[in-house]
């Protein structure tokens, strides 16, 4: 929930500080520069927007089926599909409200490294949920008796 909310008060603040073609530059290369996605990661899909929001829906639903489940990992996993899940949603609510229509509405992207595509906070979310994921996944796979025991120091 914290993704979600911290994302779209972002949002906000970018389309309307950056909303007339103003970019701020901050250091190095990081500016605040709005774009608006109506496709996927790195700007492939443009057009694929109600494409692109079904299927995040039925992610966000599957994530969270599997956390209802009980599944492995822990806390860490917990965090991480909290991570994927308000990432996804923050990104969803941009595709359903804004325009041009339902769905295909284009999510507000405007932290600009000029040498990486474009993204927000939603993004991040995802991206560090899904590394973390993957990351207990490989853990587990690597030591299976470390997700249920602990070893003490003497």
């Amino acid at each position: 929930m914290a993704i979600v909310v911290v994302d779209q008060l972002t949002k906000a603040w970018a389309v309307d500080a950056l909303g007339d073609g103003r970019r701020i530059d901050l250091f190095w290369t990081l500016r605040f520069n709005l774009t608006y996605n109506t496709g996927m990661s790195f700007g492939a899909g443009q057009g694929w927007g109600p494409i692109i929001g079904v299927v995040a829906m039925i992610v966000v639903v599957v994530l969270l089926l599997s956390l209802q489940r009980g599944g492995a990992g822990g806390r860490a996993t917990t965090l991480a599909v909290g991570a994927i899940v308000g990432g996804a949603v923050g990104n969803l609510i941009d595709r359903i409200f804004r325009e041009p229509q339902w769905l295909r509405g284009g999510v507000v992207d405007f932290i600009d490294f000029q040498w990486f595509p474009i993204f927000n906070v939603a993004d991040m979310g995802i991206t560090v949920g899904g590394a973390v994921l993957l990351l207990v996944s490989w853990r587990a796979g690597r030591h299976p008796a470390a997700e249920t025991t602990q070893v003490a120091d003497d």
